[in-house]
């Protein structure tokens, strides 16, 4: 077993996470786990800087691809023999496209898809960089509001509403940004929400760009299903992102592989790359193939840690602050929590930070239909995540 619960001092160590508050601030903020990756990866890291070079790598089918076929062929069999173990999903090597994260990836999407001023559509609440995403590139967002709801034991969850998804795409439509499991409500979306995903994009001719980087952040017995895998027809209009970096708690290093399986898609995609969206570079790379290798026992055992995390969440508020409701993620390590009915005197997240020194992400900052939330990260160790929570508790108790 992984130690888990040991501390790890963040701050001054260029931690955007620590480092943006004072120290006796708790930052549970911005999804990105307190935990020592993978043993192996440190490893492999540390080898490759005993080496003591550090010069330009180059993947397969990129922009910066001289025109071998030397660079880097083993990292892409690691990667589709992992696809094809976890999801049964066979994938060619030049059907993988290298880039230094999703936030670029689904970026791109926006960029090649339509003219200045079409639509990309959302669901919302929407995780920020993809909110922002068709803005960047002289596109319009507009959304389609999951259905939110109450569990018959009393949390709150979100569904895929089929009729305002379509109510939503019009003629100038051209592209669903779809994040799965979603950021920040923890859904893993079921077949059938899928499908109907699926089903409407076919109809409408929408190019579909999945950003799955939660994809292997499961909980219990949640299962992930790439949308691309649910035909040939939705796989040839899909732009898959993953990526190893929430998985094995390594977003530093930078890496992110596109599955694009159209071929027409994919060579728009990679001349939109061009002298822009730079390769992954060695540390990514390395550190990337090492955690895809012999990273998986610490993954499940990350992933039993997330579990008990969430539980301790969800009783203690449940318990302790019957005024906050709160979801219980199927993956992911986020905790949305609606405190509309505490009837706060400030905007939820300035209260929790002034009152409780926790830092939490504001829900606002997830579109509209995310004000009066905030998102909790519970990727911690378990005793600073029961100190945050009772300093959340006691600052609550004014207000039961």
């Amino acid at each position: 077993m992984h130690d888990f619960d040991r501390y790890h001092e963040r701050r001054n160590t260029d931690s955007v996470k620590w480092n943006i508050y004072d120290r006796d601030v708790v930052p549970l903020w911005i999804a990105e786990a307190d935990f020592a990756p993978p043993p192996a990866v440190t490893a492999a890291l540390a080898d490759r800087v005993s080496h003591g070079l550090f010069g330009y790598t180059a993947a397969i089918r990129h922009a910066s691809h001289p025109g071998g076929n030397w660079e880097l062929p083993e990292i892409g069999d690691i990667i589709r023999a992992r696809l094809k173990r976890l999801y049964n999903w066979d994938i060619a090597a030049d059907e993988l496209v290298y880039l230094p994260g999703v936030v670029q990836g689904f970026n791109l999407a926006c960029h090649i898809v339509g003219e200045p001023g079409d639509a990309v559509l959302l669901h919302a609440p929407c995780y920020g960089p993809i909110a922002k995403a068709p803005l960047n590139q002289g596109k319009k967002a507009q959304y389609a509001d999951l259905a939110y709801q109450i569990t018959p034991d009393g949390y709150i969850t979100y569904v895929h509403d089929d009729h305002v998804f379509r109510d939503a795409i019009h003629e100038h439509t051209k592209l669903f940004l779809l994040c799965n499991p979603h950021n920040p409500t923890g859904r893993a979306f079921s077949r059938v929400e899928l499908q109907q995903m699926a089903d409407a994009c076919v109809e409408h001719d929408l190019l579909i760009c999945a950003d799955e980087i939660h994809a292997e952040i499961l909980l219990g017995d949640t299962v992930h299903i790439p949308i691309a895998t649910l035909s040939d027809n939705v796989a040839a209009r899909t732009i898959t992102l993953v990526s190893p970096s929430k998985t094995f708690n390594i977003p530093g290093l930078g890496f992110c592989v596109a599955i694009i399986q159209n071929r027409e898609v994919r060579e728009r995609y990679i001349r939109a790359m061009q002298g822009l969206v730079s390769s992954p570079q060695i540390f990514g790379y390395t550190g990337a193939k090492a955690a895809y290798l012999y990273g998986d026992e610490w993954l499940s055992d990350v992933r039993a840690y997330y579990l008990a995390n969430q539980t301790l969440v969800n009783e203690m508020l449940r318990l302790h602050a019957p005024q906050l409701k709160v979801n219980k993620a199927e993956a992911t390590y986020l905790s949305w929590i609606d405190c509309r009915d505490a009837q706060l005197p400030h905007v939820p997240r300035d209260f929790f930070f002034h009152e409780a020194k926790v830092a939490l992400g504001d829900g606002a900052a997830f579109g509209p239909t995310g004000e009066g939330f905030v998102r909790l990260t519970f990727a911690t160790q378990r005793q600073t995540l029961e100190h945050a929570l009772q300093a959340m508790i006691r600052a609550l108790a004014p207000y039961s």
